[in-house]
Parts: structure tokens; C-alpha cells; sequence
């Protein structure tokens, strides 16, 4: 494990927690974990909104991070490791800081206080708190359609000077924003976007990266149009990426990442598609589509 700044670019995979009769399912995350670690994915991150981090006890969390190292370590390729964190007390949260500041991770992703909506002053207290008590670097999470604030390119600008905030998961949905604090970060500040429908896009504008839900699917496929921008080599980005445009629509036709988790365990790759309340599985009629794309990219493949 290095330092995470180094390592916060090019595609992050949010990895689903797989559940099994209400508990962890061990068996499937082990699964999981050989078969990511061999893909070109560039790190993971655990427990977040896709790993449905919310439903986790303290104790199951921890089972995941040793699960997925321990997989890493038994395998021929070990990635970095940001462990999600979210919650509206910064006080609690300087706890879960303490309580997580020996395992085997690599960094947070730490989301906005959600409810509360605090003010940008608020923001920047609540984030230099955390950043100053941390073990661990910080990637802030910028995501206003779930916690209903936005964190302002001003804010952002003042947190990226802060030594251990290295960088943001970018859901903030306001192009112009993004594009404003592509320019104007400072040297090393990373920035991945969040936003799989608009992952080129990002990519386009000058993102280092994302963390996207959909490259459970396709992984090489994102991995190559990012590739493909990175080479200057925007036709063949275009092209890359038309091949999985559809399939983000698809993925988040249903809250996520119940419609990953059906995709995943009908191609084998956990044992059930089993989300937690309030989360619930795919409609019939997501169902019968999403077998219908996982068919048709199957005969594409054969």
C-alpha cells in the first residue's frame, strides 16, 4: 500500500457487497475479488453507495476490507482500497475514523453530511475536521442529488490545499462546475467522475478517472476509453464507448445497484442478487430487459 494520491486516476470499480440470506456472502466476494483483480481496474472502493455501506455493520465492513485484501494477497495483483464513509455527525464520523485507522486500507471516500444541509462554511469545518484526525488520505464525494448540498468549487478549491485531502469523486452534475475546477485545481488534486452516463464526457473535459458502477459489466471496455482519451485518441474513445453508452442508462434504470446485481448473479459471478431494505431486487420488467441485453451481448461475444 502507497500513497493513495498516486493511485487516483484511471478506473475505480465500486464494488458491490454480495449478500446472501442477509449475511455477507463470503463465498461470492472472494469470487468477486479474483476475478476484478485480474481486470484493468486501477483501485476499488468499498462499502460506499453501490457497496450499500449504509445497510453495513461495523463489523461486517470490516470483514469486507480483510475478505478483499486477503483475496489480493493470494492472487498475483494487488490494488488500493478506499473504504466509503458517510454520515451527518462529525463527531461520530472522527470515530469511525479511529475505529478503521489500522486496516488494510488505502484511503476514504467520505460523502457530504446528508439531511442536515450545512452551510459552505459548514462543509469546509466538517471536511478539515476529518481531514486533520484521519489516519488515512480523503477523497471527498461531491454528490448534491443524494445529500441535498453541494459542495462550491470555492469550498473545493480550499479543501484540495489541505495535505490530506487528495482528491473528489465528482457527481456534482453541473458540467460547468466540473469544468471550472478541472482548471483551476491545484497540481495533484484528482478528480474522477461519478457519473456513468457521462463518463467520456468527464474523461473529455480532463477527469484523471472514474469510479463507475457499470465497468462491473464490459470492464475492459471502460478501461479502453479511458485509455483511448488518455492517448489522445478521441475517435476511438468515441467508438469504445458507444459500445457501452446504453448499458449505463440500463444499469441505474432501477435504484442501484440492484439491476448490477441481478446482471452479476445471472452471468455467475455472485450467488444471489439480494440488496438490503430499503433497496429491493429488479422489477419483472428490468428483469426480462437486462436478460435480454446480457443474451445479446453473449451471442456479440461468441
Amino acid at each position: 500500500m502507497t500513497g493513495l494520491q498516486d493511485h487516483l486516476h484511471g478506473l475505480w470499480l465500486p464494488l458491490v457487497t454480495p449478500f446472501r440470506d442477509g449475511a455477507l456472502d463470503e463465498r461470492s466476494l472472494r469470487r468477486l475479488t479474483r476475478h476484478y483483480s485480474g481486470q484493468a481496474v486501477d483501485g476499488f472502493i468499498l462499502g460506499a453507495t453501490s457497496g450499500e455501506g449504509m445497510t453495513l455493520r461495523a463489523a461486517e465492513l470490516e470483514r469486507l476490507v480483510a475478505i478483499v485484501r486477503d483475496e489480493m494477497a493470494a492472487g498475483r495483483r494487488t490494488l488500493p482500497i478506499c473504504l466509503g464513509l458517510s454520515g451527518a455527525d462529525t463527531s461520530r464520523l472522527k470515530e469511525h475514523l479511529d475505529e478503521t485507522a489500522d486496516w488494510p486500507i488505502d484511503g476514504y471516500l467520505i460523502a457530504s453530511p446528508y439531511y442536515v444541509r450545512p452551510s459552505q462554511r459548514g462543509l469546509l469545518a466538517h471536511f478539515e475536521a476529518l481531514a486533520d484526525h484521519a489516519a488515512w488520505p480523503i477523497a471527498l464525494y461531491n454528490i448534491p442529488y443524494r445529500t441535498s448540498v453541494n459542495i462550491t468549487n470555492q469550498t473545493l478549491l480550499r479543501l484540495a490545499e489541505h495535505r490530506n485531502i487528495v482528491g473528489l469523486k465528482d457527481c456534482g452534475a453541473n458540467r460547468e462546475q466540473s469544468i471550472a475546477l478541472l482548471r483551476d485545481r491545484p497540481k495533484g488534486f484528482r478528480v474522477l467522475t461519478g457519473e456513468d452516463a457521462n463518463y467520456l464526457e468527464a474523461l473529455t473535459d480532463g477527469a484523471d478517472g472514474g469510479i463507475v458502477l457499470s465497468a462491473h459489466v464490459e470492464t475492459a471496455t471502460f478501461a479502453a476509453v479511458h485509455a483511448e482519451v488518455t492517448r489522445g485518441n478521441h475517435d476511438a474513445a468515441q467508438a469504445r464507448w458507444h459500445e457501452v453508452a446504453e448499458l449505463t442508462r440500463l444499469l441505474f434504470a432501477e435504484p442501484s445497484p440492484a439491476p448490477a446485481k441481478y446482471w452479476l448473479w445471472r452471468c455467475g459471478l455472485i450467488d444471489s442478487p439480494e440488496v438490503r431494505l430499503p433497496m429491493v431486487e429488479v422489477s419483472s420488467e428490468l428483469a426480462a430487459a437486462l436478460d435480454r441485453e446480457i443474451e445479446r451481448r453473449m451471442k456479440v461475444a461468441a
